[in-house]
């Protein structure tokens, strides 16, 4: 594995990618849906981490995404399945096209 010199916070990968922030910490606070070393937690002396993620993890996270749109059903298959928080899923599958 490669040394790693760069992490993104979830914010940043949320702009970049154009999505919700909210969605992609709910697919990332379970570490198994990335491969192992793509979430980093941050820590700065604080009583919270600051949730990271390597250039692997972002290229993971991305596919992952993609994948997941190929349809409708699958996007909403996916968000039930890698989201646990209700209220989170229904204010994303809102704003889905139909």
């Amino acid at each position: 594995m490669a040394t790693i010199t760069d992490v993104f916070t979830i914010a940043h990968v949320a702009k970049k990618l154009g999505e919700d922030p909210e969605l992609l910490q709910a697919i990332v606070n379970n570490d198994d849906n990335l491969s192992y070393g793509s979430i980093i937690s941050v820590y700065d002396g604080t009583d919270e981490a600051i949730t990271a993620l390597t250039e692997q993890g972002v290229d993971e996270l991305t596919q992952m995404l993609a994948h997941a749109r190929r349809s409708i059903d699958e996007w909403n298959d996916f968000l039930d399945s890698f989201v646990d928080d209700e209220e989170l899923v229904a204010r994303i599958k809102a704003k889905s096209p139909r």
